[in-house]
């Protein structure tokens, strides 16, 4: 099945080069290729890789794109791409700066790997994804960004050490945008199939959405230097897969809504099944008043970051 796949990575970073070793050791592609401003980094990394796969007798080749002209017929583009989340900035802060290497980035992506299906990893998130549908002219479903599967499984994290128990059998569902703004769903997850509440208290799982909400956050409190990357890149590569692969799984992904859930033209984290070309389908779930409410939110903060980038003329330069 892996024969011939290539993933491109835009960012070897913390993040982008976890990505590639993740998938590295899965196997599941023919060739990972490396883009990175720093080339000589990049290419320490893809050999450290490639040897880390010939270890586990994968027949993944790590390689690196000198030039964006290089990233060429990819399956699949990761993009991590972008100024890092320091400790003080506010997602907002890092619009612009992040905003304009995306554009440069997916110029590339669409002249050289047109046929592949793009997921950006660069925050903020939401904004950054909803840039790359515009400047790609791609079709919604190959734009996908990777937040939801990250916030699930932090949450997931986060119940299960509450609980003490139930570790692998914990399903935590999350939609919206990625940060502050997000919808943690407890009626939507389960342990072993058992509702969140009929195992918790309602102050318990208050306390685990919060600290859900502020996952992020968290970590770079912690690291000081910088932010979470083993997580984010397991998420990512979870999504490479899925594609890769044709599974149809469904996981939270980060697409442009065209009336889902009531929006429009607004880019927000919802149900997909992840296929061969992307986000095959969007699911819609029952949403209860409350839930509405915070998804509402989520899409205006969202909205928000367009607008900010339309008031700056960003798109159509």
């Amino acid at each position: 099945m892996g024969q011939g796949k290539r993933v491109g990575i835009v960012g070897a970073g913390n993040v982008g080069a976890t990505v590639a070793y993740s998938l590295a050791m899965l196997g599941s592609c023919h060739e990972i290729i490396l883009r990175d401003n720093k080339i000589d980094v990049a290419k320490g990394k893809a050999l450290d890789m490639s040897q880390a796969a010939s270890a586990v007798r994968s027949h993944t080749v790590v390689s690196v794109a000198e030039d964006m002209s290089d990233l060429t017929n990819c399956d699949v583009v990761v993009v991590t791409a972008g100024s890092p989340r320091l400790p003080g900035m506010s997602r907002d802060d890092l619009l612009m700066i992040n905003a304009k290497i995306t554009k440069e980035v997916i110029a590339g992506i669409a002249k050289y790997s047109p046929d592949a299906v793009i997921i950006m990893v660069s925050n903020p998130l939401d904004a950054m994804t909803y840039v790359a549908l515009k400047e790609s002219g791609f079709d919604r479903s190959k734009v996908i960004g990777m937040a939801g599967i990250l916030d699930s499984s932090r949450m997931a994290a986060f119940i299960q050490e509450k609980l003490g128990y139930g570790g692998g059998q914990i399903r935590a569902s999350v939609m919206g945008g990625h940060g502050d703004d997000m919808v943690p769903l407890p009626r939507y997850s389960t342990v072993a199939g058992v509702p969140l509440t009929d195992v918790l208290s309602n102050d318990e799982i208050d306390e685990i959405v919060d600290r859900t909400r502020h996952g992020g956050a968290e970590i770079v409190g912690h690291l000081k230097t910088g932010s979470a990357y083993y997580a984010p890149a397991k998420s990512t590569a979870i999504m490479v897969e899925a594609i890769l692969k044709d599974t149809k799984q469904i996981h939270p992904c980060a697409v442009c809504l065209e009336g889902e859930y009531g929006y429009n033209d607004v880019v927000s984290g919802v149900p997909v099944m992840l296929g061969a070309n992307g986000a095959e389908k969007i699911i819609e779930v029952t949403l209860n008043d409350d839930e509405q409410v915070m998804f509402k939110n989520s899409c205006s903060s969202v909205q928000d970051l367009i607008d900010t980038l339309n008031e700056n003329k960003f798109f159509g330069e």
